[in-house]
């Protein structure tokens, strides 16, 4: 494959927005649609090719818009439907691609359509969701847990049986079993395609199935008092379920009928198991999220026996991604610290297949402290004692020194980090030497050399300091990545390859056009790009 015949999503390079903390244009402290329009010039200067924005549509907010109760609307804390029009005009205008948040596995109590169905058990829309009946002994129908903490099913007095709901009671989980939610759902994805959205990022994507006959899950052999709750007990009968593959399918086939529409699949499963969710004819998900990154030790032999494993367990045609963060995740930079940030960064955009970037990382934004009664994340209010609150990583973007870093006019609803005056865009786009400036030029190289974008990728050492690989595609020129992920010198031998080249790009800057031949010696934290001789 040449660079010219990759579709947008495999060139691109995908950005995410937290609505809520990346700009707040109407001064109530909550970011919005008109907010991330004033910042598109930031974006496309950046060199991101597509925006991945976490829900905006209408809810009730009890997990931060994961609990939708209309899938056609827009939340008015973020604007309205003219507001999210003139993003989608604005964002293409600029070459920008804007992917949607769906999720399809839930919705909130308060949907018409879980109003309905609770209603009474002969109401059209019962079938809707998962209602059960008691145990005999009145306990819940089996022993499911919910990923937020306590028991998955939730008894309504009213028709005398339990729903089912993976995440809060607020969030009852959708029947895809039943063909009507499938059309439902379906004809919401049409909803948006029409409106012009350019793909989907779909949620809990591996939930949306569960065993027919509802039977327990086993006991977690390796569980731990300080993990979530959850993880008591391993849950093969209620996710990932093999009909869910149907389902994708069936997503796929309505954004294939649009033209070049994409679908980003979000799924916590061993790699053998993510692998099917590109579907048997690579007619799934076009990028079942990798999230590999995001739980890795950071450790050069481990990354790197991660990397080769992912590589080798792709399917024919399936294009591979990666992702170093996200809104329910640690920030990189609380991590893995400051200094390697920049190694992240440079593993991020060299690696072969889709990046995406995580608001805040390009400037080095680090997990903010919470006081425990400012806490908001569902998650850490119903598991306090476990530290599991996910606000840490969804605070307001940094944008200037200003008393609220220039994300609002007023007290954010979340507050901003003791150390925001200093790393912020407005600093930071002077100088030349910061992180912004570092992803910036990172971005620039990985678009425009046909190795990083389309190149094979061949690893050619790690150890417990180094991780090196090579990317090469024909008729351009090869490149050599090597990468320090330890805090002191490293020295490499290549083994069987001879290398001589040049310094393309590196974390010190001095180092750029300097003479690489077979011996590489980095400093701690350093990372450099060598531009390979040709009859290499």
């Amino acid at each position: 494959m040449t660079h010219e015949q990759l579709l947008w999503w495999q060139s691109g390079i995908i950005y995410q927005i937290y609505p809520r903390s990346f700009q707040d244009s109407n001064g109530d402290g909550i970011g919005d649609l008109q907010g991330i329009i004033q910042r598109l010039d930031y974006l496309q200067w950046l060199g991101v090719t597509a925006i991945w924005i976490s829900p905006i549509y209408p809810s009730p907010m009890a997990d931060y818009g994961y609990d939708i109760s209309d899938y056609r609307g827009i939340h008015p804390l973020f604007g309205n439907m003219d507001d999210f029009d003139q993003l989608l005009q604005e964002a293409h205008n600029r070459g920008l691609r804007i992917i949607l948040d769906l999720v399809p596995n839930h919705t909130s109590n308060q949907h018409p359509w879980f109003l309905e169905s609770r209603s009474s058990k002969e109401n059209p829309k019962r079938d809707w969701y998962i209602w059960e009946d008691a145990r005999p002994d009145g306990t819940p129908p089996n022993n499911w847990l919910s990923v937020f903490g306590g028991p998955a099913w939730e008894w309504d007095e009213q028709t005398g049986q339990y729903y089912y709901h993976a995440f809060l009671t607020e969030q009852p989980d959708l029947n895809w079993r039943n063909p009507e939610v499938q059309q439902a759902m379906l004809d919401v994805m049409r909803f948006w395609l029409d409106k012009g959205v350019d793909g989907f990022r779909v949620d809990v994507m591996w939930h949306m199935v569960k065993d027919k006959e509802l039977r327990d899950n086993p006991v977690n052999p390796d569980y731990q008092v300080h993990m979530a709750t959850y993880e008591q007990l391993t849950p093969i009968y209620s996710t990932d379920q093999p009909e869910v593959h149907d389902l994708v399918q069936q997503m796929r086939a309505v954004l294939d009928s649009y033209g070049e529409r994409m679908m980003i699949g979000e799924i916590y499963l061993p790699i053998q198991k993510l692998m099917t969710y590109y579907g048997p004819d690579n007619n799934g998900a076009h990028l079942p999220f990798n999230f590999l990154l995001l739980s890795m030790p950071w450790d050069a032999q481990k990354i790197a026996s991660a990397i080769d494993e992912y590589e080798h367990a792709l399917p024919q045609r399936g294009w591979p991604n990666w992702v170093l963060g996200n809104h329910d995740q640690p920030r990189i930079t609380s991590r893995v610290g400051t200094e390697q940030a920049r190694i992240a960064a440079m593993l991020l955009l060299t690696l072969r297949g889709t990046p995406t970037i995580y608001y805040g990382e390009e400037i080095g934004m680090r997990d903010v402290p919470i006081p425990p009664d400012e806490v908001q994340d569902p998650q850490g209010l119903n598991m306090p004692d476990k530290n599991l609150s996910r606000d840490p990583a969804r605070t307001p973007m940094q944008w200037d020194g200003g008393e609220f870093a220039g994300f609002s006019a007023t007290r954010p609803w979340l507050r901003l980090g003791p150390q925001y005056k200093r790393p912020h865009v407005a600093a930071q786009k002077e100088d030349p030497h910061s992180q912004l400036h570092f992803y910036k030029k990172l971005i620039a190289l990985r678009q425009s050399q046909p190795a990083l974008l389309v190149g094979d990728y061949i690893q050619v050492h790690a150890d417990h300091q180094a991780l090196a690989y090579i990317r090469e595609a024909s008729g351009a020129p090869a490149l050599l990545v090597v990468l320090n992920l330890s805090h002191k010198p490293c020295y490499l031998a290549i083994q069987h390859r001879t290398i001589s080249g040049r310094v393309l790009f590196a974390t010190d800057e001095t180092l750029v056009g300097t003479a690489v031949v077979n011996r590489i010696q980095l400093g701690g934290d350093e990372g450099m790009i060598v531009e390979l001789d040709e009859d290499e």
